[in-house]
């Protein structure tokens, strides 16, 4: 198998930048793609549109991301005249198979990753594109390989796509439970408001950058989000948390998923509050109850205050009712959900281990296409 530069099979377009106020999201003019975020699981998803295109690609051309952290990420575009920012690059070829290269350039994946350069915003080259080595078949040969990869790939997406879906449900299943038990909870024990049960501690703005979209709790000097992953780091803390604390988000972001999430601080490290996060502690309510009461709690999520984000304020959140049963009765109630939850948590494992087994096979498929051994 012989190998070829790109440079030598292919046209290489550059995307070009269009201000805001020259796209739409009403449909008028031609489709623009701004970057990975347009991509599908094959082909792009146009939802902007522009009266006012700088560059456009065609069908059959192979989009490429070329800056950000989506770097090389790749499409294969399935419209014509389609306008392109400065994110994305469409490589046109010229000759040899389309789909052939678009899955030799997916392969590359990786390297476009390790060769992008810039602090801020990393990025590749047209030379770094250009200058890539394609080991390039006959035409007969490249076909085989994509109808081969094609099979191959389409069993992997419905793998996945029913490893996601058993996923949501897993979620999904243990957040009916708790909404039930809500319910369940409030016609059953007294009720009081957080206010009247509950210590109350608001975190304060950390003067560092925070990932864009999250808010985030400190731990051991590193920002977590809602979901427990880690973030960012700080030298210091402003608003430190102690054990037995509940920390809550006070704001949602743009997934809708974090609004009322909480955190339960459950060891000695140093924990602090980022701004629109608060903590609770009660002397009344043990902390694991507390916090599967407050986690999700339907009487929060309900608030809408009519903008692009919902935020929960000082007073709403002071006077949502919580149930106080005896202790005892809390206790058995919080080992009953850490139970369920652990046992979802274990579901969610094993479709989670899934998803990045299909994710390996399908890397293994485009090795072996690349190294002569498919």
């Amino acid at each position: 198998m012989t190998a070829t530069r790109l440079s030598e099979i292919c046209r290489l377009i550059s995307g070009q930048h269009i201000d805001s106020a020259n796209y739409n999201t009403a449909c008028r003019g031609i489709g623009y793609l701004t970057g990975p975020s347009d991509f599908g699981p094959r082909f792009p998803i146009v939802s902007k549109w522009t009266e006012y295109p700088k560059v456009t690609a065609n069908r059959g051309d192979i989009l490429v991301t070329v800056k950000g952290s989506g770097v090389g990420k790749t499409n294969l575009l399935d419209q014509d005249n389609i306008a392109i920012s400065r994110q994305l690059m469409a490589v046109r070829v010229t000759a040899a198979d389309p789909q052939y290269v678009q899955s030799f350039l997916e392969f590359k994946f990786e390297h476009f990753q390790d060769v992008s350069t810039g602090a801020a915003i990393p990025g590749i080259s047209r030379d770094q594109l250009l200058s890539l080595e394609v080991p390039l078949p006959e035409l007969p040969e490249q076909q085989r390989i994509v109808a081969i990869l094609d099979e191959a790939f389409a069993a992997i997406a419905n793998a996945k796509a029913n490893a996601e879906k058993n996923l949501q449900n897993a979620r999904a299943l243990f957040d009916s439970y708790l909404a039930s038990c809500f319910s369940v909870w409030h016609d059953t024990w007294p009720k009081e408001s957080i206010g009247s049960v509950c210590e109350y501690s608001n975190g304060k703005a950390h003067e560092m950058h925070i990932d864009e979209g999250g808010q985030f709790i400190l731990i051991n000097s590193k920002f977590i989000s809602s979901d427990g992953q880690v973030f960012k780091r700080t030298s210091a803390p402003l608003s430190l948390l102690r054990i037995g604390d509940v920390a809550m988000v006070l704001s949602d972001v743009p997934n809708g998923k974090a609004l009322a999430k909480c955190y339960l601080v459950e060891s000695n490290e140093t924990y602090s509050l980022n701004q629109r996060i608060c903590s609770f502690r009660s002397k009344v309510l043990i902390p694991r109850f507390l916090y599967w009461q407050l986690n999700r709690h339907p009487y929060l999520l309900n608030f809408d205050n009519g903008e692009n984000q919902t935020n929960l304020r000082l007073n709403q959140v002071l006077s949502c009712p919580l149930v106080v049963p005896p202790l005892h009765v809390q206790q058995s109630l919080a080992d009953t959900l850490d139970s369920i939850a652990e046992k979802v948590e274990a579901l969610k494992g094993i479709f989670e281990g899934k998803l990045v087994a299909l994710d390996e096979l399908k890397k293994s498929l485009l090795h072996r296409a690349f190294n002569g051994d498919l």
